[in-house]
């Protein structure tokens, strides 16, 4: 096969990211050349909105109504980009996922290797009976996913398991509604974390490189935020916890003593309102510019898409979503 031709090399990989909230249901189509290094090309950004009834925190009540939604928005889509191999993604509600972190040596004090395809056979029943207890739901009720990887924190040459837990019931309940819908997923991620990777795509083009900055999610649950240096997680905070007595205090405890350089914010701004916070506020108590999260750079100028949208900070979950289907 010729991978020269001028054909393939134009050709594009496509994928979706789907944020089911009880605002709405929002859809980010993403795309990014298949040979050669080109930038992300926003193709589609839509939003459709949901009874109020559909939604009960991060349990769907009525799947009809989602189901209509997320057919709605599909249908929006250009048809250029609809096709088998785009991949699609769709958010978990943070308040339903559970993530931890633990030393491979203290979850396998035997030692443990990888087999010769990467892949540590031997540690599913130890992360299948840590993510029982620390989620307290039995096993067969959760779904699990882990990955091996070097240390982040202060044990340098030091390797670690992250599990990633949800109730069973969440995600078949997500999955079903999208077959329903004539969608098929490749992914179901934790809505906060597909935040935050769009917020590191943003800061990428924004800062400078190895520039601290402090990335801010605000969710229906709370906030949740982290520090950042050299594009790695240097802390991480989480809104209302019992260690802070408001969010003056858990701002002030993930910046310590550093100077960030910005604060890249995305997320339902307006339920700031709610704790009597402005974004002037946060942007005081961190000593740095406050940027929210837009989409807007990344549009096609021959296709436009709502404005509203493409400067609403709530898209960053679809977009964070759609990132990791092109990226993969």
């Amino acid at each position: 096969m010729n991978f020269g031709k001028p054909m393939l090399l134009g050709a594009r990989r496509f994928a979706a990211g789907v944020d089911v909230a009880a605002r709405g249901i929002t859809l980010a189509v993403l795309s990014r050349r298949l040979f050669g290094s080109s930038p992300l090309r926003l193709e589609w950004l839509a939003s459709v909105p949901l009874a109020r009834e559909a939604m009960a925190g991060g349990d769907i009540v009525d799947r009809d109504a989602v189901v209509e939604a997320l057919r709605s928005a599909f249908g929006q889509v250009p048809r250029e980009c609809l096709g088998a191999s785009m991949r699609c993604a769709m958010a978990l509600p943070a308040s339903a996922t559970l993530v931890a972190t633990v030393p491979l040596a203290q979850l396998a004090p035997l030692g443990c290797a990888a087999d010769e395809s990467r892949i540590y056979a031997e540690l599913e029943p130890l992360v299948l009976a840590e993510a029982e207890r620390v989620a307290g739901i039995e096993r067969h009720e959760l779904a699990v996913d882990w990955r091996v990887a070097p240390w982040a924190g202060a044990l340098p040459g030091g390797t670690q398991v992250t599990i990633a837990a949800t109730a069973r019931a969440h995600l078949e309940a997500r999955i079903e509604c999208a077959a329903m819908a004539g969608v098929t997923l490749s992914a179901v991620d934790d809505e906060a974390h597909a935040a935050l990777r769009a917020m590191r795509h943003a800061a990428a083009y924004e800062l400078s490189p190895h520039e601290p900055y402090v990335a801010l999610w605000i969710g229906a649950e709370g906030i949740r935020g982290w520090a950042m240096a050299d594009n790695a997680i240097a802390r991480e905070m989480r809104f209302p916890a019992l260690e802070y007595a408001d969010l003056v205090e858990a701002l002030r405890d993930l910046v310590r003593d550093e100077q960030a350089g910005c604060a890249v914010v995305a997320g339902d701004i307006g339920l700031l309102r709610g704790v009597h916070f402005t974004l002037r506020d946060m942007g005081d108590v961190l000593g740095c510019p406050i940027l929210p999260f837009e989409c807007a750079a990344l549009a096609d100028p021959e296709r436009p898409l709502a404005a509203d949208l493409l400067h609403n900070p709530a898209c960053a979950v679809a977009f964070g979503l759609a990132l990791r289907g092109v990226s993969e």
